[in-house]
């Protein structure tokens, strides 16, 4: 899917419908899925994609470590913000640790702000889903069918799963006008909808794109994307100053960031790449910000690194598209990732950006306020 450079336009009033006025599709005929609820690949022999018999020892050993975090937040949230005061270290490292499956949805939204957004605004989300138009709507029914096709969840067309997908994508057109809808922000909104409910997958949204606890996203999603150019920037010159080699590679080639990194920072990863290593990129993407995505992206190119110095453009950009399943491991790759430091040079190179640009980048108080 090409997240392109574009902002979709909304079709005009007359032409528009609502995704009631849609009957239902047929239910799609059961097909064994994963853990996560996609659909089995008929080939795939990677340990994720099958269903991996787990011993006793693995169980008791993810029962103390949902006991432990159970502990840490306390019935429904209560405890969260005191312990995270007490000690944000034993956070942060159980965060990179991965946060229990069981408990994503409501960690999500504690780490985000986004719970307290919810508590503040009730009766809003439902006022913009029944009473609101958004000039996106044709463009959310169309695009909402290629978001996550493999999951359960969404694969019935207009059921369920695509119609709550359509209201938090509709809602949140309507709340913000100025980003209205883009596409690529379906998979923000269908990653959320698969661990909350559609009021909580809207706050979240609104949370991660107004900046409630991190540096505003939106700028990802304005009119020509200057957030996606800020950040492509700073990547392409982290990639010439840690890994020169390839860079220079990449220069010879003619290869640049935005060939294969934009849907990367568009969407942080949950496009493409495999279900359970997105998921722990997010986890550590809502507790401490966009640094991990350029830690990350620099990860995979040093761990794919010799390889990639050989392939000819064809193959390179074939390559940066498509990377190796052992790079995908997160108990490989997220360490690799954790080890590389960045903050610093992000806030340099953001203001460098800007200085060249001649204002601040719309949107992009990047990575000011990462830890």
């Amino acid at each position: 899917m090409n997240f392109g450079l574009q902002k979709l336009v909304g079709d005009s009033g007359m032409e528009r419908k609502r995704i009631d006025d849609y009957e239902p599709g047929p239910i799609p005929s059961p097909k064994p899925v994963d853990r996560f609820g996609f659909i089995k690949q008929e080939f795939n022999t990677s340990p994720e994609g099958l269903s991996k018999s787990r011993t006793a020892n693995d169980h008791e050993r993810e029962e103390r470590r949902v006991r432990k975090w159970r502990k840490m937040i306390g019935i429904g949230g209560s405890d969260w913000k005191h312990y995270v005061r007490r000690k944000p270290n034993v956070v942060k490292r159980r965060i990179r640790k991965g946060i229990p499956d069981c408990l994503r949805g409501l960690v999500w939204q504690l780490i985000s702000g986004s719970r307290d957004l919810l508590l503040m605004n009730p009766g809003v989300y439902e006022q913009l889903v029944i009473y609101e138009t958004s000039a996106s709507e044709l463009d959310i029914i169309r695009d909402i069918s290629r978001t996550f096709p493999s999951h359960v969840f969404f694969q019935q067309r207009h059921g369920p799963g695509q119609r709550s997908l359509y209201n938090v994508l509709k809602a949140y057109s309507v709340y913000d006008r100025d980003v209205g809808y883009v596409q690529g922000m379906g998979f923000l909104a269908g990653l959320l909808l698969l661990y909350m409910s559609e009021e909580d997958a809207f706050w979240l949204m609104v949370a991660l794109l107004k900046g409630a606890v991190h540096a505003p996203m939106e700028g990802l999603y304005l009119v020509g994307l200057p957030l996606v150019q800020q950040y492509l920037f700073q990547f392409d010159t982290l990639v010439r100053e840690q890994l020169p080699r390839l860079g220079e590679h990449f220069t010879q080639e003619v290869i640049s960031p935005s060939m294969y990194a934009s849907q990367w920072f568009i969407t942080v990863f949950s496009y493409s790449f495999p279900f359970h290593l997105a998921l722990r990129i997010w986890d550590v993407f809502l507790y401490e910000g966009v640094k991990i995505v350029f830690q990350v992206g620099l990860a995979l190119l040093k761990y794919c690194h010799d390889d990639l110095i050989k392939l000819p453009f064809e193959k390179l950009i074939h390559a940066l598209r498509n990377f190796p399943e052992d790079a995908m491991n997160p108990d490989t790759l997220l360490p690799m990732a954790y080890s590389i430091k960045v903050s610093k040079r992000l806030e340099e190179l953001k203001l460098e950006y800007e200085k060249q640009n001649g204002k601040q980048a719309q949107s992009g108080e990047s990575s000011g306020k990462q830890k």
